[in-house]
Parts: structure tokens; C-alpha cells; sequence
């Protein structure tokens, strides 16, 4: 962290204290310092994904891949969960009945199941693509974080779904452009529980294992 700390210096670029966390902890997962500029935030996103957190929130995932990088200390010391129903045989139905992908099943289930969670989308467009149609059916999500990494539907879905946010006043982060990935999820989510816990250093966390 100290030579990313370093490097953003060299670079002349000075984050926001909010969402500074956020974007170390991704730099620090990915190694690309891209980030400092990609990632947008919707006004309060972190503060209000902190408190939610510490209210033990559910967290949703388009992939196991992300769901096994969150930190299962740290969601346990929040009351937290994490799900992620990609691998969900009634999903895997619903999707083959409906001409669908699984993960617009799965995130038609989250959404029913679990409305005020967060979801966090590291892999599948069409996941954001379907959460923007639950946004205008009524879905509010504690949080989105839309991450995707890819080249088809990628870079508009993370549009859409941050422009639908800031216009029905949901805290969203997002990965401008092509670059994202589950992990990028992951460390989002990662960043957050620390934050809520008080955690950030890693000395502070060797208490939570």
C-alpha cells in the first residue's frame, strides 16, 4: 500500500478521502493504477455502503469467483452473507425455460429473494443489463458494484446501470470501460468490510481470523 500510496503521488493524483479504500484496494488486487481514474462513484456511495454493512447486509454475487474472494472473516464479523446462485439448479432451469442466460436468472432470484442487497457484478453484462430492469420494476439494492470485464455489452451496461442509479438515487460503484473482473468485485467488496470494521490495516485484521 505505501508504494501504491507512492506511485499515485508520482502521478500527481490525490483521491478523494472516501473513496480512497476503495481504489487502493483494487490497484493492490489488479496492479493497475488505470483504476484511480476508471472507478466512479455515485455520491455517498461508500458511506452508505458502510452503514448498510454494518447493519448485516446480504451480499450478491454474479460469480462464485467473486463470492470466494470476499473476505468470510470479515463478513462474519458483520452478520453478513454472501450468495451467489449461478451454479443454482432452478436457476440453470429457469434460464434453459426462458431462453435466457443463467445469470439473468440468478439475478432474478437475488432480487426476489434478497431486494435491499448489494450486488456485485464482476463477469456478466447481461447481469447489469437485468438489474437495470428490476431498477425500473422497483429493485433498490443497498449498492451496486458494476465491474464487469470484457468487450461485448460491457462498457454500456456499466453506463446504464450508473447513469439508472444516480437517477433513482441508488449508491453505485463502477468500473468505466473495459477492464474489471471478478476479482475487482471482490476487492471492492473486500474494501468495504474492512472499512466497516475498522480494518484496513492488515495488522487490524489479523484479529478477525
Amino acid at each position: 500500500m505505501r508504494i501504491i500510496a507512492q506511485e499515485l503521488a508520482s502521478r500527481g493524483i490525490v483521491l478523494p478521502q472516501e473513496t480512497e479504500a476503495v481504489v487502493k484496494r483494487v490497484i493492490h488486487t489488479t496492479a493497475d493504477f488505470d483504476y484511480a481514474e476508471n472507478l466512479h462513484f455515485t455520491t455517498g456511495a461508500v458511506r452508505k455502503a458502510v452503514e448498510v454493512l454494518r447493519s448485516g447486509r446480504t451480499v450478491i454475487t454474479d460469480t462464485n469467483m467473486a463470492k470466494a474472494g470476499i473476505s468470510k472473516a470479515a463478513l462474519k464479523h458483520l452478520s453478513c452473507e454472501a450468495y451467489c446462485f449461478m451454479a443454482d439448479s432452478k436457476v440453470a432451469e429457469a434460464a434453459k425455460a426462458h431462453g435466457t442466460t443463467r445469470a439473468v436468472s440468478a439475478m432474478q432470484k437475488a432480487a426476489k429473494e434478497y431486494p435491499e442487497a448489494i450486488f456485485a457484478v464482476g463477469n456478466a453484462p447481461t447481469a447489469l443489463l437485468e438489474l437495470c430492469k428490476l431498477i425500473r420494476d422497483g429493485l433498490r439494492p443497498a449498492l451496486v458494484v458494476a465491474v464487469p470485464v470484457g468487450f461485448v455489452n460491457v462498457v454500456e451496461s456499466k453506463r446504464r446501470i450508473f447513469q439508472l442509479c444516480i437517477d433513482y438515487g441508488i449508491p453505485c460503484i463502477a468500473a468505466m470501460g473495459r477492464k474489471g473482473g471478478s476479482n475487482v468485485a471482490a476487492a471492492i467488496c473486500n474494501a468495504l468490510a474492512y472499512t466497516a470494521l475498522g480494518t484496513l490495516d492488515p495488522a487490524q485484521r489479523q484479529a478477525l481470523s
